[in-house]
Formats: C-alpha cells, sequence, structure tokens
C-alpha cells in the first residue's frame, strides 16, 4: 500500500508540472509576462563582472549538448558495465534522450525568440523552453534519482541532493544572465523536464512493484 501510494504522488506531482507548464506556455506572449521577465533579466544581469561572467560560462559549458552527453556516456558505463543495473539503464537513456527530443519539439510548436537585452554570448535557435536548463533537470534529477536508491547513509543521500539542484539552478541562471533566455525559458523547461521525469520515475516504479508482486507470486 505504501509503495503504491509514493507511485501515485509522482504521477500526480508529473501533473502539476505538466499543468504548469502548459499554464506558462499559454502566457509567454503576455504583456506582464515581458515585464516579469525584462525585470528578472535586468536584476541578474546587475551583478555582471569579469569573474561571475567567468563562472556562468562554465555552467553554461557544463550544460551543454557536448558535455551532457559526455557526463550521460559515464552514467551508462557505471551502470551497465560495473552495477549491471539493466532497467536503470533504459530509464536513463529515455530520460535523457527523450529530453532532447521534446526539447526540440517544444521549440517549433512555440518558436520564441531569443532576448536581445544584452547577450554576453551568442546562441542560436528558438528560446522557450530552455534546452540547456531542460537537459540540466533530466540529468541531474535522473542522477540523484538513481544515486538515491544506493547510498546507505543521510548525509551522503542529502549531498547528492543539494550538489544536482544546486547544477540545475546554476546552468538555468547562467543561461538567464548571459542574455540568451527569458527566465520564463527555464522556469518553463524545469516543468517540461520535471513533468518528463516524474513521468518515467512513475512507469520504473510502477514497474518494479510489478516485477517484486510477480516474484512473489512465483515463489507461493
Amino acid at each position: 500500500m505504501y509503495a503504491k501510494l509514493k507511485v501515485t504522488k509522482v504521477l500526480m506531482l508529473g501533473l502539476l508540472a505538466f499543468l504548469c507548464f502548459a499554464g506558462l506556455a499559454s502566457m509567454i506572449n503576455r504583456t506582464w509576462m515581458a515585464e516579469f521577465d525584462s525585470r528578472i533579466i535586468v536584476s541578474i544581469q546587475s551583478l555582471e563582472s569579469p569573474g561571475l561572467t567567468d563562472v556562468m560560462k562554465f555552467f553554461t559549458f557544463i550544460g551543454s549538448t557536448q558535455i551532457v552527453t559526455v557526463i550521460s556516456i559515464c552514467c551508462f558505463f557505471l551502470l551497465y558495465y560495473f552495477l549491471h543495473h539493466r532497467i536503470e539503464l533504459i530509464f536513463f537513456l529515455i530520460i535523457i534522450a527523450g529530453t532532447g527530443a521534446l526539447n526540440l519539439m517544444l521549440k517549433l510548436i512555440f518558436q520564441r525568440e531569443r532576448p536581445s537585452l544584452h547577450r554576453l554570448i551568442e546562441a542560436t535557435g528558438f528560446s522557450f523552453p530552455s534546452g540547456h536548463s531542460m537537459e540540466a533537470f533530466s540529468l541531474y534529477a535522473s542522477i540523484a534519482f538513481l544515486l538515491w536508491r544506493h547510498l546507505a547513509t543521510r548525509p551522503r543521500r542529502t549531498a547528492v541532493i543539494l550538489i544536482c539542484i544546486g547544477m540545475i539552478l546554476m546552468i538555468g541562471i547562467s543561461r538567464i544572465y548571459l542574455g540568451v533566455h527569458y527566465p520564463s525559458d527555464v522556469i518553463g523547461a524545469y516543468f517540461a523536464s520535471g513533468f518528463w521525469f516524474a513521468l518515467f520515475v512513475w512507469l520504473y516504479q510502477w514497474y518494479m512493484e510489478y516485477r517484486y508482486n510477480k516474484q512473489m507470486r512465483k515463489a507461493t
């Protein structure tokens, strides 16, 4: 019963993320949303300094497709060759590959132009939702979820969660600071990836419970 309750909660969180994304997406062309984005961009970029710019460029680099691919390959080898967790590997691959496809589809649907207030780097393509932010959320949320299940102590689990949250937030903020995304692009990306991640966590937990119950029936 407790396991079923946890699975249900995950599904509800996924649906909530979907509704939040849909609500935000429906308002990205509103005047008040433009004002909100501009205020946040000005507030964040008012902190500009050479040192902070280097830090933000570093986090944007860490969130790039190339680096996400390298980290994903490392996780692939860890799960497949060292831990022999085939089901977790499939879960991880679907999350990461699906996030890229979902982001591309959403960009083509909304076709929002990037901000032009004050760019510190150049970027191409549409703006909503942020690809860096979606990939960061899916990657580090998946890493936290998989590691959580194999770490025995609370301090280690807490450290992993905090590091992953920090990476997700810093990569998103770096995109706003560098002037290549609106805040609503980043927030929308978190909601979109949150839905995608929760959906497959729900499917993963449902399958694991189904397989466990099937094994118990065979044992009896």
